[in-house]
Parts: C-alpha cells; structure tokens; sequence
C-alpha cells in the first residue's frame, strides 16, 4: 500500500491539386488548407439561455452523436479532448487504452455535439476486448454521424479498410480525419490523402493534428453542418457523462499505462473504493489497481515501492486538477487473476 499526500516534429504541407495533376483526395469544405492553420480555440461564451437548448426564439439547434472509430492509437481521444476542450478521455501511445466508450460534450450557440470515443477496433480474445468490441458496434449503429479517424504517420492499412467496410453498412453519414498530418512531409501527407480517399467513403476528408490543433475548426464547422435539428441532450456547462468515480480511476490508470510496459498495461485496471470529502479543500480517494499475476504486481509496485509512489504522485495531480482541491490517495495493489475474462468482474469496473 501506498499513501501520497502533499503537495510527441516538422510541420507539413497538405498538397494543393496544381502541385499533383492526378486523382487527389477530397478535402471537404476547407478544401486547399495547408497546415498548419489556426489553432483550434475550444472555448467559447457559457450558454445561459435555456431558450438555446430547445431553439426557442434564437431558432432551432443541432445535436446528436458523433461517433469516432478507428485502429488503436489513432488518436480518437486527443482529437475528443481537444473538441471538447476538456480532459474527458485518457491518451497513451500504447492500445486498448481506451476502454469503454466516452462521451465528451461540446455546446456551442448554434449546436451540441457528443463525441463518443471509442475503443480501437480489433478481434476479440477475452470477454474484455468482446465487451469493448460490442461497444463499437453499438455506438456505430446508433451514431448520428460517424468520423474515422486515421493514423496519418502510419498510412492506411488493412485495419483501416476493414473499418471503413463496417462503416459503410451503416445509415449515418462519414467522415474521414486524417490525423497526426504535422509529422509528414509533403510527399508523404499525399500519398496518405490518397489511400485514404481510395477508401471511397465520401467525399469529406480532413487532414488534421489533434495534438497540435490544426485543422480541428473545419472538421467541427463541418460536423455540426451534419447533426440533426433537435434539443440539447445535455446540459451546457456539462463537458463529459461519465461517473466521477470512473473518470477518477482512469485518470490514474492513465499514470500507470504511461510508466509501464509489455504486458503490465493491458492486465491492470482501477477501481475507486471510496471518494470521502472531510473538508472544503481535501479529498480523500482509496483506490485499488487491479492485476493478474503476482509478477506484474512486483513491477507496479517496484524496487521499495518506487514506481506505485511514482505512480500515486502523478496521478495525484491529475486528481487535483480534476476536483479542484488538495487529494490524499491511498492506492493499493491487488492480484485478481484473469479479470480480463471474468464477467463479474468487468460488471464491477462498469465495462459494458
């Protein structure tokens, strides 16, 4: 156990159609950008006219869900965290980082949209991953409008087809994202666009860097073009719907997968046992990392619990950042073998 108390490069130029006479991709409506291009600027004046959230006399609104597929690590939770302007996803460059599917809340005067990121796509191999799986295929489903987002450093790939298949059998309109466009150069941001317009799923493609924020405005002017008219789903000052106590554990699992490697990241898990308040300015959060073998616990725990105190402080203030007030963690490490196929378990961390 452990008590802690106290105190990713070049930018690039997306091709315009003179410098390359053959078939180029489609940009959409921000058709001839180069990055980079003005940064991205969530903020925006709180909303206080109720009358906003269901037209009233302003006129009517847009809302709906937005649903980001894509392969592991594409970046669908720092593109979320960046539209919603809030921390309501993790980030790692390591997959299945990303678990369940987070709902990132963005209102503006003319428009609420819901991004729900969602876990990477991939076969299943334990009742975790066939949980998470089924999670994709839901939210798709039910999607009002559906972004794939691609990695731009890794190219289109199989996966990515095989995404874009599924995304193709569904209702709701597509759009394609080709992120992290700041680490190419010109002929390789070219060569990206074009595999990923020969994906033929419309005609909108727009290439972006979520980390940097470029390119992000005509993706979202965009999408709000393609929500339905209709009220508000959540209220406007509300970033994220996910439990305090959920956003907590994955904040510090956060802390975790970002110091771990090899098999340690994909065994462990957080569940937050208890958030107690004595005080204006003090939480107090008992948490406990779940892993699935005596081993991985050794390296969370580390030579004289150095790595769970590395782990515990970081996470700390992430925990701070979030409420607001001093934090007092107390994070233990605890073995429960084969979590990752035990039903009641998944039930228990709320992974459905």
């Amino acid at each position: 156990m452990t008590d802690i108390d106290g105190e990713h490069e070049d930018g690039a130029v997306v091709p315009d159609a003179e410098d390359h006479p053959q078939r180029v991709p489609v940009y959409g409506p921000n058709d001839g950008i180069e990055l980079p291009v003005p940064v991205y600027d969530p903020t925006i004046p709180p909303l206080t006219d109720p009358d906003l959230e269901d037209g009233g006399e302003s006129g009517p609104k847009r809302s709906g869900f937005v649903a980001f597929a894509g392969r592991p690590n594409a970046g669908k939770s720092t593109l979320t965290n960046a539209i919603v302007g809030a921390k309501v996803a993790i980030t790692s460059d390591k997959p299945q980082t990303t678990r369940r599917a987070i709902r990132g809340v963005l209102t503006r005067p003319d428009a609420q949209l819901v991004i729900v990121d969602l876990p990477g796509v991939q076969k299943p191999k334990d009742s975790l991953t066939g949980r998470m799986q089924r999670r994709v295929d839901s939210e798709i489903r039910d999607a009002d409008v559906q972004v794939l987002v691609l990695n731009g450093e890794e190219g289109v790939g199989p996966g990515d087809r095989y995404i874009a298949s599924q995304l193709k059998q569904q209702r709701a309109p597509t759009v394609i994202a080709v992120n992290k466009m700041d680490r190419l150069n010109k002929p390789q941001a070219l060569a990206v666009l074009t595999a990923a317009a020969e994906l033929e799923l419309g005609d909108d493609i727009f290439p972006i860097s979520a980390r940097k924020g470029h390119g992000i405005q005509p993706l979202l002017d965009h999408l709000v073009g393609l929500l339905p008219r209709g009220p508000f789903f959540f209220p406007v000052d509300e970033s994220t719907d996910q439990p305090q106590h959920v956003l907590l554990a994955e904040l510090i699992r956060e802390q975790i997968i970002r110091r771990t490697f090899q098999e340690v990241p994909h065994a462990v898990e957080v569940a937050i046992e208890e958030i107690d308040r004595p005080g204006d300015n003090l939480h107090i959060v008992l948490a406990n990392a779940w892993v699935e073998s005596p081993s991985q616990k050794g390296i969370l725990i580390g030579a004289g619990g150095s790595m769970i105190r590395n782990i515990g402080t970081a996470a700390r203030k992430e925990l701070q950042r979030e409420l607001g007030t001093k934090v007092h963690l107390d994070l233990q490490v605890k073995v429960r073998r084969n979590w990752r196929s035990d039903d009641a378990a998944l039930d228990r961390l709320e992974i459905d």
